[in-house]
């Protein structure tokens, strides 16, 4: 068994990388490099901008290790099928080779006819030895490959558990670090019993957005919209503008689906004007970008800020609501045929001159 095995090693060629396994291990090291930069967030000048990255690292580490570790389960039950399917062949391959190796070299190349016999026995040896050399490259290389894949699903557990630590870490010191934020400019102050009246009179999110819109009487500045803005959340849209949803109800806005407590953030710089539950939108969060524009974003779990804030582009307006899968859940979901991980959804209307326009006259939405 011992000679088998030097065999196979001296037989078989180096095994190349595989996009699956190098996936999964760049996913991996994207969040070790999340976690040094949550250790050093708390000693930056700007707390909450590196909180922010942070937590973002955290969501693409995630997002990107979940992808990997799913290629990587494809492509290991594809070697294993492909292993079982070539059983007869590999049996096959081990006797010849274990056959090989128990003979004395110079008994392989005798012929009993003689040297003519022995000649093309050898010449025989010659062809059949670069197939099968290469049959055994072939079988060695799954073989490690598999192993290697292995491997990576055995550790994948511990690496997920400590990103999703970190990145609860890193939105807990986000939520602090707003709190405790002073230095945003303040372009008026809200009035609260105002901001009740209004929200007792309206009974639709595009009422009284429009009404908020016309109490605050502050200059905005001037922007064209150029179709280009990043999304509020890392998702995908769920549902077009002006779509009608299940129950045949269609808003003017678009439904984007994103993962558990993701991270909002402003897509532009902009005035906050509101920041609360509203009707059956959740918590609600309405921005003013420019003169006679809103943005209107629901369906927060937690929201930042007070209103009458100018808030920098990639401020954090709050986070999604779910709870997050543990470990095994994720792994799970990581395979083949089972369901998607982004379970929340998030709404986005945009209102130019008191109408609603489509979103994507402001936002990339693919």
């Amino acid at each position: 068994m011992i000679r088998l095995a030097a065999i196979l090693m001296l037989l078989a060629g180096p095994v190349a990388a595989q996009s699956p396994s190098d996936a999964a291990t760049q996913a991996a090291a994207r969040l070790a490099a999340a976690r040094v930069q949550l250790d050093a967030a708390g000693g930056s000048r700007d707390r909450v901008a590196a909180l922010t990255e942070t937590v973002r690292a955290y969501e693409d580490g995630l997002i990107a290790l979940r992808d990997g570790m799913r290629r990587v389960a494809i492509r290991r039950d594809t070697l294993q099928t492909q292993m079982d399917a070539r059983q007869a062949e590999v049996s096959q391959l081990l006797g010849v080779l274990a056959s090989i190796g128990n003979a004395p070299a110079p008994l392989l190349l005798l012929h009993p006819s003689g040297p003519l016999g022995t000649a093309r026995s050898g010449m025989l040896v010659a062809d059949v030895t670069p197939a099968l050399q290469a049959k055994v490259g072939d079988l060695k290389g799954q073989l490690q490959e598999l192993a290697l894949l292995q491997a990576l699903q055995e550790s994948a557990a511990d690496t997920l558990g400590d990103g999703l630590q970190g990145a609860q870490e890193a939105r807990a010191a986000l939520s602090a670090a707003v709190s405790d934020r002073t230095d945003l400019p303040q372009r008026y102050t809200e009035d609260s019993v105002q901001t009740a009246l209004l929200m007792a009179s309206t009974d639709t999110l595009a009422a009284f957005a429009d009404a908020l819109a016309d109490s605050v009487d502050v200059a905005a500045p001037e922007l064209i919209p150029q179709g280009d803005l990043a999304l509020p959340v890392q998702g995908t849209v769920l549902r077009a503008y002006n779509t009608a949803d299940a129950a045949g109800i269609a808003r003017p806005g678009v439904v984007i689906a994103a993962r558990p407590r993701a991270l909002v953030t402003t897509p532009v710089a902009a005035t906050l004007l509101f920041r609360g539950p509203l009707l059956d939108y959740g918590n609600v969060i309405i921005l003013e970008p420019a003169q006679d524009v809103l943005f209107v974003i629901g369906g927060l779990a937690e929201v930042y800020g007070e209103a009458g804030q100018v808030l920098p582009a990639g401020t954090p307006l709050g986070l999604l609501g779910g709870d997050l899968p543990d470990v095994d859940a994720i792994l799970t979901a990581g395979t083949p045929g089972t369901a998607p991980a982004a379970t929340q959804t998030l709404y986005l209307e945009v209102r130019d001159g008191q109408s609603p326009v489509n979103p994507g006259t402001w936002f990339a939405l693919d």
